[in-house]
């Protein structure tokens, strides 16, 4: 009589390492989930912008209300892109490829120069030796005691919550990512996504501005853009600036434990989950990047003793924007009083 074969025992939360293997189920995508899913994204899209400019046009101010639900499906279009530049949506290059170029036109977002960024991002994510790319300038308490007054200014503007949630959004989506002046040592690629996606905005947003007209094209995109952008930003940051984050030097730094200790479970309601491709759980995503955004929850539902491991709800990651410093000696983020207070 053959013995029952059991699976072996998921690994315990604080082995990083063993997950990689766990984990390495769940990186093939359904070619026909993948297509449902970029469908019932961006078919809402053009409805709730289509709703947004017969209201405008026809008086009907209270249905401008259009403009927040488009803004979130085009944030979740960017999530789409997001994945197709891991090469997890479709897990076929040329299909990934040339479906985030597309959505790009959407998103203002050159996909290949963003790909190359968000590479250097998960290569590097907590490594206080190899910060600057594809991240959110963050200081050790250290080298912000060590900078001059105006440079200390100049980092606390940067933090403001008005600066990174309000400027920033704009500076990104409209202006910074026009020209890919971060990639000058990076080849071509980036130059001609960056210029090619631009050529595809000037097309689109043309063919737009013929069908509906100058202003009501800018007074509806524009803010759905910045909008999304918003949103999008502000997931990028709670995803890694969480009080029990993790940074370490090159020395000490080890990809699977940044990964899994390094970036958030945001833990949203339902809805926000399914509107942001399931990108709060943002800790597995980084420890295996190749699982397509839909099948995240399977990983926390077969594995659960994950779902604790850097969990922040919509209420703990407002407390988040306070925290704004690494402090090497507590290994934790501070905010600026706790830094410039005396020990």
């Amino acid at each position: 009589m053959n013995a029952h074969v059991y699976p072996p025992p998921p690994p315990a939360a604080d082995n990083p390492a063993a997950w990689l293997k766990a984990l390495a189920k769940y990186r093939q995508p359904r070619l026909g989930r993948s297509v449902f899913e970029l469908i019932v994204t961006l078919l809402p899209f053009a409805l709730f912008w289509a709703a947004a400019y017969y209201s405008l046009v026809t008086g009907f101010w209270l249905g401008l209300i259009a403009i927040l639900p488009a803004s979130a499906f085009l944030l979740r279009l960017f999530m789409i892109q997001h994945d197709c530049g891991h090469g997890s949506f479709f897990a076929r290059r040329g299909l990934d490829d040339w479906t985030g170029r597309l959505l790009g036109v959407l998103t203002l977002t050159p996909y290949d120069y963003w790909r190359r960024a968000h590479a250097a991002h998960h290569a590097s994510a907590g490594n206080l030796d190899d910060r600057g790319v594809g991240d959110i300038t963050t200081l050790t308490v250290a080298e912000y005691r060590a900078l001059s007054p105006l440079k200390r200014l100049g980092y606390r503007l940067y933090r403001h919550p008005l600066v990174m949630f309000g400027v920033g959004p704009a500076w990104l989506f409209l202006l910074k990512q026009r020209l890919p002046f971060g990639m000058l040592t990076s080849g071509a690629l980036p130059w001609i996504s960056t210029m090619a996606t631009n050529a595809g905005i000037i097309l689109f947003g043309g063919l737009l501005v013929s069908l509906v007209g100058l202003v009501p094209f800018l007074l509806i995109h524009l803010p759905i853009v910045l909008l999304a952008g918003t949103a999008g930003i502000w997931l990028f940051y709670v995803q890694h600036q969480f009080e029990e984050t993790h940074w370490s030097t090159g020395e000490d730094w080890e990809f699977p434990q940044a990964a899994l200790h390094g970036a958030s479970h945001y833990d949203l309601p339902p809805v926000l989950r399914w509107l942001t491709g399931y990108i709060g759980i943002h800790h597995v995503h980084h420890l295996s990047s190749r699982i397509p955004f839909y099948r995240l929850p399977e990983v926390l539902r077969d594995h659960p003793q994950l779902v604790g491991i850097g969990r922040i709800t919509l209420l703990d990651s407002l407390r988040c924007v306070k925290l704004v410093l690494w402090d090497e000696e507590r290994r934790k983020l501070v905010t600026f009083r706790t830094a410039t207070s005396p020990s």
